[in-house]
């Protein structure tokens, strides 16, 4: 008999599955239906639940957190006594007061008739533990309202608004049997968690005695630095079909659809803009992953987190998709912020003010692993999580950098690219020779995709229930970063990207990006289009037909221009139209080094 299956029976034994008579909607997902007129709770469901919130109340635990067990129920009153005692927390009892949090700030006092009682103002505390939650629904209130995490027994009669300020539910039948196996593995975890704190401090200061002065890091210098490992340093993949499989089926990928394209002018998510070839950007990802599949045998599940005012047109690309293993979810209000909004990478805001915003990021992680999917791609054997977001089009999985992750037991990565040329690594003499890799995080660019360790969710979604923030920045702190080739960063920011994807630079074979090697230059064009171009209708009327840029340097394109077809542009070209003026660029035009700021221009045009 497995441990599972042992647990399993322990449950049932305390009669944790038995709910009420009555099933609310909401509660449907941890049902396995009914019985004799009873609900009957998913026992599998109930342990899963057990196990997230005894994992966050043992990580509040080993930072000396404040806990307030709240219990109305006589027949709890001993167990929740001798936990307490137990783990050395004080029974408080303030919480039978109305608003004994909402009014902490402010002394209560109350006069009997036969004595004065004078309560002094209450710290708030770090989680609230509550063993009857439909008799205390004052304090899940309030609790709310202060947005103190809660961990709660929950049945299946619970109405929706109590059910959802609960961070951590727990369904199950509130008998004694059940909350005393609840209460005996609570104390066991804020046990083991103390004796490790306990353990972590005399090490730490034994450290911290042994350590010379000489090997002591300033910190002050390496603040605003992150490690950097440049991508031609890492190992290269398995050559082996076998081996190859093996390690993409510990992938998954999870993409975020949230930008809208109102900014190009496109009426719809910024993912199902088409790029080229009837094919958006959603499709071109879509066709790279079934591209590993099919090639090395592999299942790379992909996870679609999309907003509630893009979840539509997401879903009819899908429909192209139907036979392939993508899951898609609607990410709710409450958990939606800028994700997605990204800025372009050419607006000139700091990386680590990006919209990534790692709070969002883990709130979307917390309803993964309260739906149970993170336990069934753990159960599938899945290791690593690749976070995208929805408008790059480049190079996705790359088994190089999944190889380098799990060869390394490496937990968060990101992906960055220098912002100016690779003279700045000329600075990096000054350094000292241990962090030769270090490189200022102002140089650099996010390109807006994450490597995580699927164990790494469990602890940044504990980390955001402990109302710690987590910007994109703290995490940089905390990681380190690959300085990726421009091939795995194409971003659809701006129709200036359109151009250069719908060019003759870059070729569609199977739906999948394909770089032109007649290309000398390894760096792509730089192309400018005016404001002229900027609404995506626009751009398509003003181009018959894209011009070819594979010899091309640079475009600035400003004013009223238009172009015809067959047009090929090379070395560094500026076409400047004044206020008033027309310029067309003819069919069949080679323009090559010149700058235009008039029609006569077109057959002479001034060198450059």
């Amino acid at each position: 008999m497995t441990i599972h299956s042992v647990v399993i029976q322990k449950l049932l034994s305390t009669n944790a599955h038995l709910g009420r008579r009555v099933t609310t909607h909401h509660f449907k997902i941890f049902s396995e239906g009914t019985r004799n007129g009873m609900s009957i709770i998913d026992s599998d469901k109930t342990l899963i639940s057990l196990r997230n919130a005894c994992n966050f109340i043992g990580h509040l635990a080993r930072d000396n957190a404040r806990f307030l067990f709240v219990n109305t129920n006589a027949l709890f009153d001993e167990i929740v006594a001798q936990m307490t005692q137990t783990v050395g927390i004080k029974n408080d009892t303030t919480w039978r007061l109305g608003g004994f949090l909402t009014n902490s700030s402010s002394p209560k006092k109350f006069r009997g008739r036969n004595k004065k009682l004078n309560l002094g103002a209450i710290q708030a505390p770090d989680c609230i533990v509550i063993f009857d939650t439909e008799r205390k629904s004052s304090v899940i209130q309030e609790a709310s309202r202060l947005q103190i995490p809660i961990v709660g027994l929950v049945d299946s009669s619970m109405p929706s608004d109590t059910y959802e300020k609960i961070t951590y539910p727990v369904p199950a039948n509130d008998s004694v049997q059940f909350v005393y196996l609840f209460c005996n593995l609570i104390t066991k975890t804020i046990l083991y968690e103390q004796k490790r704190s306990q353990a972590a401090l005399v090490e730490k200061e034994d450290k911290y005695r042994s350590r010379d002065d000489v090997q002591q890091i300033d910190r002050t210098a390496t603040k605003e630095k992150i490690s950097v490992l440049p991508y031609e340093k890492l190992q290269p993949a398995p050559e082996d079909i076998l081996e190859t499989k093996q390690l993409l089926d510990k992938l998954v990928v999870l993409k975020f659809n949230g930008s809208l394209g109102t900014q190009m002018g496109f009426n719809g998510p910024k993912s199902v803009m088409e790029v080229c070839d009837g094919l958006t950007c959603l499709d071109l990802i879509l066709n790279q992953i079934e591209s590993f599949n099919s090639k090395y045998g592999c299942v790379i599940p992909l996870l679609l987190v999309n907003a509630p005012n893009t979840h539509d047109g997401v879903l009819k690309v899908l429909e192209r998709h139907s036979n392939k293993n993508i899951h898609s979810l609607v990410q709710s209000q409450h958990h939606q912020g800028n994700i997605n909004d990204l800025p372009p990478a050419s607006a000139g805001k700091q990386d680590d003010q990006d919209g990534m915003n790692s709070i969002n990021l883990a709130e979307v992680f917390s309803s993964l692993m309260n739906d149970g999917k993170i336990d069934v791609l753990l159960a599938q054997g899945k290791e690593y999580i690749l976070v995208l977001n929805s408008d790059n089009v480049g190079h996705i999985v790359d088994p190089k950098i999944l190889n380098h992750l799990i060869q390394n037991n490496i937990e968060y990565c990101v992906e960055v690219m220098p912002k100016s040329s690779e003279s700045e690594e000329s600075n990096l003499s000054s350094i000292k020779e241990e962090f030769e890799n270090l490189m200022p995080k102002k140089n650099l660019k996010f390109t807006h995709t994450m490597w995580m360790n699927m164990n790494f969710i469990e602890t940044l979604v504990q980390r955001r229930a402990a109302k710690e923030s987590l910007t994109i920045s703290k995490l940089f702190d905390q990681s380190f970063a690959i300085k990726v080739p421009k091939s795995r960063y194409l971003p659809v920011e701006a129709t200036s990207d359109l151009l250069l994807l719908q060019s003759d630079l870059f070729t569609f074979t199977d739906g999948i990006l394909t770089r032109n090697t007649a290309r000398e230059n390894l760096a792509d064009p730089i192309i400018e289009l005016g404001t002229e171009f900027e609404n995506i209708n626009e751009f398509r009327t003003r181009f018959k037909s894209i011009p070819s840029v594979v010899g091309l340097v640079s475009l600035k394109v400003t004013g009223d221009v238009w172009f015809g077809t067959g047009i090929t542009l090379k070395g560094k070209v500026i076409i400047q139209a004044r206020p008033g003026m027309k310029i067309v660029v003819p069919d069949d035009t080679l323009v090559e080094n010149k700058i235009i700021t008039s029609q006569g221009d077109i057959g002479g045009g001034g060198p450059l």
